[in-house]
């Protein structure tokens, strides 16, 4: 298992990976899979500020895992949202973990506190979501903070959104600059 901060060259293997959770999912909200060159346009986005990791085995990507901006506001920047996708048949197998317990690694050096993750939730699993996000997220240490209701509707049913959050860092009083990922040796 080898994990690296993600290239341009990998846009199309992370939309196959991507793919069957927008097509047979829950698990995101959107309705159509992105482009490739949409996937290159996010991560390029994304990169210019925060970590963009993927794991190979075999020199094959087999999931990947991202810290974004929480919100845009100034009194945000020590927080960020979090985001990991694995291949189908690759869950359960550590994975996940060891993709985020690196994420969080490289975020605590950057300087950043909070890990929030948006999460769908629904009371009554069904073929296109169980709440296996969720239960990954409290098995490493997340917290529920918040239930939004029927605010997400796919696959002619709607769905609750959860935030789940993880301190990983000091909050103090003078909080300092966040570090960019290009200060950072990853």
């Amino acid at each position: 298992m080898f994990i690296r901060l993600a290239k341009k060259e990998d846009a199309s293997a992370l939309v196959e990976i991507y793919r069957p959770y927008v097509e047979n999912t829950a698990v995101t909200f959107e309705y159509e899979t992105p482009s490739v060159l949409e996937f290159e346009k996010r991560l390029e986005s994304i990169q210019k500020k925060y970590p963009y990791l993927v794991c190979e085995i075999d020199n094959e990507i087999v999931g990947y895992a991202y810290a974004n901006t929480f919100k845009a506001r100034a009194a945000y920047d020590w927080t960020v949202e979090v985001t990991i996708y694995l291949k189908q048949d690759c869950k359960g197998k550590g994975i996940g973990t060891k993709l985020y317990q690196r994420l969080e690694e490289i975020l605590k050096l950057m300087g950043f506190t909070n890990m929030c993750a948006c999460i769908t939730y629904t009371d009554i699993e069904d073929a296109y979501l169980q709440n296996q996000s969720m239960q990954f997220h409290k098995k490493y240490g997340f917290t529920l903070v918040g239930q939004f209701h029927n605010c997400g509707y796919k696959f002619n049913r709607w769905y609750h959104m959860i935030w789940m959050e993880k301190m990983i860092n000091a909050h103090n009083e003078n909080m300092s600059c966040v570090l960019n990922i290009q200060d950072v040796e990853v």
